[in-house]
């Protein structure tokens, strides 16, 4: 199928729920999922985001500022992962524990609305890493329409910037609990670390990046435009400076730079 078969492929599978629930985050999957349901949908598609610790400000503020722009009725739960029995540790199905929490939150919303379809925007390319969220979701019945439809990411960018959405070129985003190495107990600390370190290089001009975290090192994976403003030597030492301040004691560039599911590369899968 090319693209367009794609999309069409789509629109009739969502065209064809009475309603849906979509699991907001404001990335570029589940912006597009979430608009196209509500443009065939209409007041029949709601969406749903989680505030946590988990979530920057700045991308619950982008969720919040669509769902007002296109006006979507947008609903806002809470979700602290850290509650969650055996989550802090960091296991290596952290993922998981975390999707079955979030999903049963959210189906308790849709039925509370009378809403019997609730969906998420992972798409086909998330299938060839070790993604043990997949499993939750699919224990929780909940739907994958991008995945049905069988569009990867850069399709779903191509056909955002045909819709007019300015998260069409917008960096890919995980949770910042895939900042740090499984095993390491998770911290409200260790978190605000890392949140602030990452913002302090978007506002720098950084566009793809990670703040890796093992122990007091900070790890900066980023993309070719982020490796080619290490290149200027003052601007590394105040990003050495400011890393210093929030807690690190050594900041790294990772060679490879960018790549999703770098903490998966020392597990046996």
């Amino acid at each position: 199928m090319n693209i367009y078969e794609k999309y069409n492929r789509l629109k009739l599978y969502l065209s064809q729920l009475d309603n849906v629930v979509i699991a907001f985050s404001g990335g570029v999957d589940s912006t597009f999922l979430l608009k196209t349901a509500h443009d065939l949908l209409g007041d029949k598609a709601v969406a749903v985001t989680a505030r946590s610790q988990s979530f920057p400000q700045r991308e619950l503020d982008e969720t919040v500022n669509f769902c007002e722009k296109e006006n979507i009725r947008h609903i806002i739960c809470e979700s602290e992962e850290l509650s969650i029995e055996g989550f802090a540790v960091n296991p290596p199905n952290r993922c998981y524990l975390c999707k079955n929490e979030l999903y049963t939150k959210i189906w308790g919303i849709a039925r509370n609305l009378g809403i019997k379809n609730v969906a998420e925007g992972s798409n086909i390319d998330d299938t060839g890493d070790y993604r043990p969220g997949l499993t939750a979701i699919k224990e929780q019945n909940v739907k994958s329409p991008l995945r049905d439809a069988r569009l990867s990411k850069e399709e779903i960018r191509i056909l955002s910037k045909e819709l007019g959405l300015n998260t069409w070129n917008k960096q890919s985003f995980a949770c910042l609990f895939s900042r740090i190495p499984y095993g390491t107990l998770i911290t409200h600390e260790i978190i605000t670390m890392i949140d602030k370190s990452e913002q302090y290089l978007l506002d720098l001009g950084f566009h793809q990046v990670r703040v890796r975290c093992h122990g007091n090192l900070a790890r900066i994976e980023t993309d070719a435009k982020g490796l080619g403003i290490l290149t200027d030597p003052t601007l590394r030492e105040k990003i050495y400076t400011k890393f210093k301040q929030l807690g690190f004691t050594y900041i790294t560039i990772d060679l490879l730079g960018y790549r999703t599911g770098s903490m998966n590369e020392v597990l046996n899968i």
